[in-house]
């Protein structure tokens, strides 16, 4: 059973976007999925709220208290959705049940920043094969994406892709439904690039 972590210290980097559509893309394969939240201002959870019946079913796993519980029987896959400042003994639990860790991450220098010391830490305890960096908001034939995979490359880590600014995440996030939720032609560009993000979840 795959847990991924959806992490990264500083907040607005779009960690709930990223939680929701890979739990959106685990459902629509058939499998059963729990998408859990342990942010305070618990997004993805109401997020679910919001999810209609007729779409492929996204269970919650409940945390208590900040503190990660046994999923129930029968769960296949784990989306896991942190907050920011995300640390100590919290930040260890959490990344104990980590199979894979998914940054995302903005190509400023105040987020790289922000950033810097969390991808160390992640890349000596986790190793290579077990964490990734998505970038976001970001157009892959601009300087700010070169400059990224630049910065994440000296860490030894991948850059699994990079997600445009758009507001399809937006607009089918209020109704509690994901890019893999909708006609494909009407987020083609959106799909192509969460390609190899889902491969690499499931490697």
């Amino acid at each position: 059973m795959p847990v991924i972590v959806i992490a990264n210290p500083k907040g607005g980097v779009g960690k709930s976007t990223i939680a929701t559509n890979l739990a959106g893309y685990f459902a629509k394969q058939g499998h059963k999925v729990m998408l859990g939240d342990s942010d305070v201002q618990q997004s993805s959870r109401a997020w679910l709220a919001l999810r209609p019946g007729s779409l492929p079913p996204i269970a919650s796993w409940d945390i208590v208290n900040g503190h990660v519980a046994r999923p129930p029987k029968g769960t296949t896959h784990i989306v896991l959705d942190t907050p920011a400042g995300l640390s100590g003994a919290r930040l260890e639990e959490v990344l104990r049940i980590a199979d894979k860790v998914l940054v995302p991450l903005q190509a400023s220098m105040f987020d790289i920043l922000a950033t810097q010391e969390f991808l160390q830490r992640l890349a000596g305890r986790h190793g290579h094969a077990g964490v990734g960096v998505l970038g976001m908001r970001i157009n892959v034939r601009t300087r700010a994406a070169d400059q990224l995979a630049h910065y994440v490359s000296n860490l030894g880590l991948p850059v699994l892709g990079y997600l445009r600014d758009t507001q399809n995440y937006v607009q089918l996030a209020a109704h509690g439904a994901t890019v893999w939720d909708v006609a494909p032609s009407r987020v083609d560009k959106d799909l192509e690039q969460w390609q190899e993000v889902v491969k690499w979840v499931q490697q």
